[in-house]
């Protein structure tokens, strides 16, 4: 082989060495940039806030001043999660969107009509019933000239509203339909009873009307709407007479949605106290519902986010004090979801109980990639390897040639190739073309090559030293 032959070769080869080196570091950039990129979308996805639709309605009400107040908290703290208020015109619709999968969280009373897999997450309020009936006529003082006017026969119990018209605060049907409740455990006919509704802006309309013989109102004791109602009936008709409602354990344990419970005295008015004693009644809650399958952790952190900013809430709307946490040890027709309910009793799975499924799944995951990126190395570096292994093949031709060279100018010029090689292999292992095992079998050959050369170089310098010392001998003979 020529000089310039050779010179040309290792040219080539040194060319190719460096575009196996830019694969390889191409290789190595896209594995990186690819587990970067994983890095940071999970980084992205774990610290993004979640949001949660909740649907509630109608817009002004106490419910929706309460929900609205709470998206305002949550969203001006570095929370977790947000709320999206979803306004309807009801509890009716905004249970019908959660029914439809259109809202995580909706806000219904708990006696409506709810979805097959609605479960509570949290109680906004307790609603009690208040029954009663007036002391005295319509328009008691104002008698028309030349009538008289007879006054209304007295109704002290919930027996007594037979045959009577009940006006009752409040367009909702289920208002009307608790008391059809109350009338039926009461041994009363609701078909005997004739409810008239009444919005809540016609609280005097109700209290003139003459034809109501008693009242109902639904809502919270400090409930301004009821205090009102019960004032301006008083003006109208007369001190204020409150029904009890003697079987309101009764209907407690066949109605699991509603609960027995007292009205304490002088919560309406002091002097003279209305009531005078404490009032056995009735309640039903309006309550935070969520779809059972909204993830366990979702709704606990809910739940604690939503416990934990409740007075800052209550500054801006004072109702929201009325949020408290649901009973999970009593038998309801709904369920506490899982997540509040672990909250609740400290039950609450660690980080690790949740998440270390998903750090095993990503040890196998960077296993899996370093095992691909392994491969793909290899693979690009296959002509390396080729190459080494060629070299090796060479080395044991080498080897043999070494044994039958004729001269020490052959065997400078099987060690000259053989540096060469070694130079080529060495960058090879540099690039990571070639592993720790396949140099060590380099080595080995390259150990006989060695041998092989050294022992060859004096068994050709004795050689040469036989025909010298004759010479030197003969003028002896």
């Amino acid at each position: 082989m020529s000089s310039s032959e050779s010179t040309g070769q290792t040219t080539s080869e040194a060319a190719r060495r460096e575009r196996r080196r830019g694969n390889s570091l191409l290789a190595a950039f896209a594995v990186g940039f690819l587990v970067f990129s994983a890095a940071a979308g999970a980084l992205y996805y774990a610290l993004r806030p979640e949001i949660l639709r909740i649907a509630v309605g109608p817009v002004g009400s106490d419910d929706h001043k309460v929900i609205q107040a709470m998206a305002d908290v949550f969203g001006g703290e570095s929370r977790a999660l947000r709320l999206r208020p979803i306004k309807t015109d009801g509890a009716v619709e905004a249970l019908a969107l959660l029914r439809a999968g259109k809202a995580d969280l909706a806000v219904g009373r708990g006696d409506l009509d709810m979805p097959a897999e609605a479960q509570t997450v949290a109680v906004v309020r307790k609603n009690f019933v208040v029954l009663w009936a007036p002391s005295g006529p319509a328009g008691k003082g104002s008698k028309s000239k030349g009538s008289k006017q007879k006054a209304s026969p007295k109704i002290k119990e919930v027996a007594d509203l037979a045959g009577r018209r009940v006006g009752v605060i409040g367009r909702t049907p289920a208002n009307a339909a608790l008391l059809r409740v109350i009338l039926s455990a009461s041994g009363v006919e609701a078909d005997k009873v004739v409810v008239t509704h009444f919005g809540t802006d016609q609280i005097e309309d109700l209290a003139r009307d003459p034809a109501i013989d008693a009242f109902m109102a639904v809502g919270p004791l400090d409930s301004k709407i009821t205090s009102d109602a019960v004032a301006a009936t008083a003006r109208t008709r007369g001190a204020p007479k409150f029904l009890a409602i003697e079987t309101s354990e009764a209907i407690a344990l066949k109605h699991p949605r509603y609960e027995a419970e007292e009205i304490p005295p002088g919560v309406f008015n002091a002097d003279p106290a209305w009531p005078d004693d404490k009032v056995e009644t009735v309640s039903v809650s309006h309550l935070i519902v969520a779809r059972k399958s909204l993830p366990e952790t979702t709704v606990a952190a809910f739940f604690r986010q939503l416990f934990a900013v409740r007075q800052a809430i209550a500054r801006q709307v004072p109702g929201a004090a009325h949020i408290t946490k649901p009973d999970v040890d009593k038998d309801t027709e709904l369920p506490v979801h899982r997540g509040a309910a672990a909250v609740i009793d400290g039950n609450e799975r660690t980080f690790l109980d949740r998440y270390g499924d998903y750090f095993w799944f990503g040890l196998l995951l960077l296993s899996g990639i370093g095992s691909a990126a392994a491969w793909l190395r290899r693979y690009l570096n296959r002509d390396e390897r080729e190459e080494t292994n060629s070299h090796r093949n060479r080395i044991l031709a080498m080897v043999s040639s070494a044994r039958t060279a004729g001269s020490s100018q052959e065997l400078l010029a099987l060690q000259r190739e053989a540096d060469t090689i070694i130079g080529e292999t060495l960058a090879c292992y540099d690039d990571g073309a070639i592993e720790e095992d396949e140099l060590a079998a380099f080595g080995l050959v390259l150990g006989l090559l060695s041998s092989a050369i050294a022992e060859r170089r004096t068994a050709l310098q004795r050689t040469n030293l036989e025909p010298v010392r004759g010479a030197v001998a003969a003028p002896r003979g």
